[in-house]
């Protein structure tokens, strides 16, 4: 795997850890964020890993699963998933929105919301591997 895509990789995998640690601590927000910041990343990759570039500056999900080829690959549920997860990149970060964001986690739904990131992610890498 070339450094490009391996830079977003270890980016990934320190999200995912981030977003355990988050869970670990009751700070819910912030599992649904790194959660984003994970598949985000990890899309990010596959775009390296398509166009041997450096991927576009953007947040949104289903945008970088187009434009790095992956959107024909994703299952239904994943694409069901990854609209549960693009709100929590804005919503996360603007004040108005948190406290609308946090009545809807908590610890069950945070740890649906990991398990599901962390399956994805897989999956993701998997993909990068098998090219």
């Amino acid at each position: 795997m070339n450094e490009k895509v391996q830079y977003w990789l270890d980016i990934a995998d320190y999200d995912l850890e981030t977003a355990r640690a988050m869970l670990k601590t009751k700070r819910y927000l912030y599992v649904g964020f790194m959660c984003h910041q994970v598949i985000e990343k990890g899309l990010k990759a596959c775009y390296a890993f398509a166009k041997n570039e450096i991927p576009p500056y953007t947040h949104n999900l289903i945008q970088l699963a187009e434009k790095s080829g992956m959107i024909h690959k994703l299952a239904e549920q994943q694409l069901n998933f990854i609209d549960t997860l693009q709100p929590f990149n804005i919503e996360a970060r603007y004040p108005s929105y948190k406290e609308k964001v946090l009545k809807i986690l908590d610890d069950k739904k945070c740890k649906r919301i990991l398990n599901d990131t962390e399956e994805l992610y897989q999956w993701i890498k998997k993909q990068l591997l098998t090219g």
